[in-house]
C-alpha cells in the first residue's frame, strides 16, 4: 500500500463494537402512535404524538399538522413545551400516588366506631360528636402519618361523612374545589355533578387564582374575552408587561418572535430582566407595582397630543362610536364644590318619560340637532320587551333618527369640577365644559360628557381654568409624564417617546397596537387599576376589537369549546336548572375568618372624600359580604343558619305547599329576622364548612391565599399564625363572636395522583 500520509485512518468496521445500536433501537421502538395533550393545569392544546409499546408510553413528540389559519400567518407549530415532554415521567413516577391513603389517628378512629357501630352514619356521628376525637385526627393534619388503606372503607367512611354532614346541617356544608375544567372536562364535571346532585357547593377558581383581570367585567361587561395568540402577528406595536411569554405561554411564544419579523415593535415592562426581555426591542424596568403610574402618563400625552392638539380623525371616530365618552354625566355641588354624579338616565327628560327601563338607558348630545338623545345599545334595551335595538347603531332608541354625537362641550360655559388625587391625598380642581338641561319634573340639571371630565381627570390643559399643568415637567400635577417619572423610576424622555411611538403607530394602522398582560399585574391587590390604565390608551387610539390591537391577557383556563352542553352535565341541570356555584374569594375571606384581623377599608386604603353613608367604599370588608348577600349581589353557602331540609320541612308544615310558597315562607322568615344568612354569624359551628373535597388542585398550600389561616380555621392543626383579632368594633352586620373557631372542617378529601 502506498503510503500517501494517511495511514493514522483506521477501519473501524467491527460489528463488535455496535452493540450500543440495539439498545438504541430498543429505547425507541414502539408499536403505536395515540394523538393526545397534556392537560394537567394547562390549557395551551398543544397536540402530541405519543408513542406506545406494550401499554406503556416510551416518548413524546410535538405534532406538526395543525391547521393554517389563512394564507401570510405563520403556523401553529412549534407547539408543546418542557413540561409537557417530560410528562410520562408523572405517570411513572415512583412518588404517584395508587391508593387510597388516611391519617392513621383517624383510620384507627373509624376501625373503632365500625365495630361499635353497623350503620357507618353512626360510626361518623359518635366521632365528629366527640370533641377529643374529633382534635385526634385534627392535629394529626399536615404531619404525615398516612395509611394505605382499601377502596372499599374510603368510599364508605366518605359516603358516612356526606350522609351525617347532609342530614345534621344541611348539604351545602359539604363544599367541593377543582381548578380549570378545560384541562381535564370530565374529571371536572364528575366531581362537579356529584356535588350538585346531592345539593352540595362548588367553588369558584378563576378569581380565586387571581387569574381573572376584574378590569375585563369592570370594562366591557365580560370575563377574559381575549385573542387567540396567532394575532400576535398582527400587531405593530407589542407592550409586554406583567406576561413572561416563553415561560408562561411557551407553545405561543413563537407567534411574538415572528411579528417581531413582520414589522412589530416590543416593548417589554418588567422590573427584571426576564425571560421574555430578551425578545424585546426596548425593555423598560419600570418600578414594581407601578405600571399604572406609567400608563396614565402615556394617556394624558395621548390625549394632548392626538386627541386635542392634533386630533387624529380615526381616534375621535372609534371613541364616538365605541366608547362611553360622549354620554352625558350629572354634575352634582356638594359644599359648594362641583362633583361628578352619575350618567344621566334618560327618563328623567320629559322627551323619554316613561320609557321601558329608561333608569338604564342613558343620553348623548346630538351636534346635528343641537338636542340631547337616547341611543340604543345600552343595558336598558339588552333586557327590555322590545327587541331589536340592543346593537351599536347610533340612532334614537324612540324615533331612529341618527345621531351625530358631541365628545366636549368646549367653547361654552365651564364649571371648576374636583378630582381626587389619591397619591397626594387631597382634591385638586379643574374647569369642565358644561351644559344646562331642563328635566321632566321642572328642575334644571348641569351636565357634562364623559370624555370632558377624562380630559379633565387626565390633566389635559385645553384653554380652561383650574389647576392644570402647563408642561410635561410639572412633578407636582398628577398623570403628567414627570409625576410619572417619581414612582416608575424611568425617565419623562423614554414616556413621551413610547406614548408618540404608540399614537403614531395606532394612527398608520388604524389601531394595531396590543397590550400582552399576565399573573405579574393580576397578582397585585390594585390590578384591576393597573390594566384599565392601558386600557384607556387602548380605547383612545382606537384598537380594542383590531386584528393585531387590544388587551391580551393570558393566566388560567382557556374557555371550554362545548361550554353550554358540558354545564349540563358538570352542574346537573337535566336533574335540576340552578347550581349551588361559589365565589371562592367571599367563601375563604369569611369562613377561613380573614375578616377577623383587619379593620375598616379606610384604615389600609386611600378612598374617595364625601362618601354616602351607605357607600361600599367605607366600612369593613365582612359587612360588605353580608350586605351582598342579603340583597342578591352574591351568593354564600351554607346558606342558612337552618339545614335546608329542615326548612323545606318547616315551611310545608307552617302550610306552603308549592315550591313558590316554600320561598315566600323563607323570605318572610329572613324579613321578620327569625332566620338569617350564614354569612351573618360565620363562626357558629351550626354555618361551618364541614366535608371539603378537592380533586385536581392544591386548594391548601399553593392555592392557599392566607395559608396559616387555613391551617389554623380549616384544617385546626398546628399553625405559625401571629396576626390579633382586630375586626371586634369594626364590624356591624357580623356577629363577632370573642373566641375563633379552630377546625372547622370535620373530613378534607384530596383526590391528585401525587402527594
Amino acid at each position: 500500500m502506498k503510503d500517501d500520509g494517511l495511514t493514522w485512518i483506521k477501519d473501524e468496521c467491527n460489528p463488535a463494537q455496535r452493540g450500543w445500536e440495539e439498545f438504541y433501537r430498543n429505547r425507541w421502538q414502539h408499536d403505536k402512535v395515540i394523538r393526545s395533550t397534556h392537560g394537567v393545569n394547562c390549557t395551551g392544546g398543544c397536540s402530541w404524538n405519543i408513542y406506545v409499546k406494550d401499554g406503556i408510553v416510551t416518548w413524546e413528540m410535538q405534532a406538526l399538522d395543525y391547521p393554517l389559519l389563512e394564507s401570510g400567518m405563520p403556523p401553529y407549530e412549534p407547539r408543546g413545551c418542557q413540561r409537557g415532554i417530560s410528562y410520562s415521567w408523572y405517570l411513572y413516577s415512583p412518588l404517584r400516588v395508587k391508593y387510597p391513603y388516611a391519617r392513621g389517628a383517624l383510620l384507627d378512629l373509624w376501625k373503632s366506631a365500625r365495630a361499635a357501630h353497623e350503620d357507618p352514619v353512626e360510626a361518623w356521628r359518635s366521632l365528629v360528636e366527640d370533641p377529643e376525637k374529633r382534635r385526634r385526627w385534627q392535629k394529626a393534619r399536615g404531619k404525615g402519618g398516612f395509611r394505605r388503606f382499601d377502596w372499599d372503607t374510603a368510599l364508605e367512611m366518605i359516603a358516612a361523612s356526606n350522609v351525617y354532614t347532609a342530614k345534621k346541617y344541611g348539604p351545602d356544608r359539604i363544599a367541593g374545589f377543582s381548578p380549570i375544567p378545560a384541562m381535564s372536562m370530565v374529571s371536572f364535571a364528575s366531581g362537579a355533578r356529584y356535588l350538585q346532585l346531592i345539593g352540595g357547593t362548588l367553588l369558584s377558581f378563576y378569581d380565586w387564582y387571581s387569574d381573572l383581570p376584574p378590569a375585563s367585567p369592570e370594562v366591557w361587561g365580560e370575563q377574559t374575552d381575549v385573542h387567540e395568540s396567532a394575532d400576535w402577528y398582527n400587531a405593530k406595536l407589542l407592550a409586554v408587561m406583567g406576561s413572561n411569554l416563553n415561560m408562561t405561554r411557551t407553545p405561543d411564544c413563537h407567534f411574538a418572535a415572528e411579528s417581531r419579523h413582520n414589522g412589530a415593535k416590543m416593548w417589554v415592562f418588567a422590573p427584571d430582566f426576564s425571560q421574555v426581555a430578551k425578545y424585546a426591542d426596548e425593555w423598560i424596568p419600570v418600578n414594581a407595582g407601578q405600571d399604572a403610574a406609567w400608563w396614565m402618563a402615556v394617556n394624558h400625552v395621548l390625549l394632548k397630543e392626538f386627541h386635542y392638539e392634533k386630533s387624529e380623525p380615526y381616534f375621535i371616530e372609534y371613541t364616538k362610536k365605541y366608547t362611553d365618552a360622549p354620554y352625558l354625566v350629572e354634575l352634582k355641588k356638594d359644599g359648594g364644590v362641583w362633583r361628578a354624579g352619575q350618567m344621566l338616565r334618560a327618563n328623567r327628560l320629559s322627551d323619554y318619560a316613561g320609557i321601558e327601563n329608561g333608569d338604564w338607558k342613558f343620553l348623548m348630545w346630538d351636534e346635528a340637532e343641537q338636542r340631547p338623545k337616547m341611543p340604543m345599545g345600552s343595558s336598558g334595551f339588552r333586557w327590555g320587551k322590545e327587541k331589536g335595538k340592543w346593537n351599536l347603531l347610533m340612532r334614537d332608541g324612540i324615533d331612529g333618527s341618527d345621531i351625530a354625537p358631541a365628545l366636549t362641550f368646549l367653547g361654552g360655559e365651564s364649571v371648576q369640577v374636583a378630582f381626587d388625587d389619591f397619591g397626594a391625598g387631597n382634591s385638586i380642581e379643574r374647569g369642565v365644559p358644561v351644559k344646562r338641561l331642563a328635566l321632566a319634573n321642572g328642575e334644571t340639571v348641569t351636565v357634562t360628557t364623559v370624555y370632558d371630565l377624562l380630559m379633565a381627570q387626565f390633566g389635559v390643559p385645553r384653554g380652561l381654568p383650574g389647576a392644570y399643568p402647563v408642561s410635561y415637567d410639572e412633578e407636582d400635577k398628577v398623570y403628567t409624564p414627570a409625576w410619572s417619572e417619581r414612582y416608575t423610576g424611568i425617565g419623562r424622555e423614554t414616556l413621551i417617546r413610547f406614548a408618540r411611538e404608540w399614537g403614531d403607530t395606532a394612527r398608520l394602522t388604524k389601531g394595531k397596537c396590543m397590550v400582552i398582560i399576565g399573573a405579574g399585574i393580576n397578582h397585585w391587590y390594585h390590578n384591576n387599576l393597573m390594566y384599565r390604565a392601558p386600557i384607556y390608551a387602548l380605547m383612545f387610539c382606537g384598537c380594542v376589537g383590531v386584528n393585531g390591537g387590544g388587551l391580551a391577557h393570558y393566566v388560567g383556563q382557556e374557555k371550554l369549546a362545548p361550554g353550554e352542553s358540558w354545564a349540563s352535565i358538570a352542574f346537573a341541570r337535566d336533574w335540576y336548572p340552578v347550581a349551588r356555584l361559589q365565589n371562592a374569594p367571599s367563601w375563604h375571606y369569611i369562613n377561613t375568618d380573614q375578616w377577623r384581623y383587619e379593620r375598616h377599608f379606610t384604615d389600609y386604603h386611600c378612598v374617595p372624600q364625601h362618601q354616602r353613608p351607605d357607600s361600599l367604599a367605607r366600612g369593613h370588608t365582612a359587612d360588605l359580604q353580608v350586605r351582598a348577600v342579603r340583597n342578591g349581589w352574591l351568593p354564600f353557602y351554607p346558606q342558612f343558619q337552618k339545614n335546608p331540609l329542615d326548612l323545606a320541612r318547616e315551611a310545608r308544615a307552617a302550610g306552603a305547599g308549592t315550591d313558590e310558597e316554600i320561598l315566600s315562607w323563607i323570605v318572610q322568615e329572613l324579613q321578620q329576622r327569625r332566620l338569617k344568612f350564614s354569612v351573618e354569624d360565620p363562626d357558629a359551628p351550626e354555618n361551618w364548612p364541614r366535608v371539603w373535597f378537592i380533586w385536581r388542585g392544591n386548594a391548601l398550600l399553593a392555592s392557599a391565599k392566607g395559608h396559616e389561616y387555613f391551617l389554623k380555621h380549616y384544617l385546626g392543626t398546628h399553625d405559625n399564625a401571629i396576626a390579633q383579632d382586630l375586626a371586634e368594633g369594626s364590624v356591624g352586620k357580623s356577629e363577632w363572636r370573642q373566641t375563633a373557631p379552630v377546625g372547622k372542617m370535620d373530613l378534607v378529601v384530596d383526590l391528585n395522583f401525587r402527594m
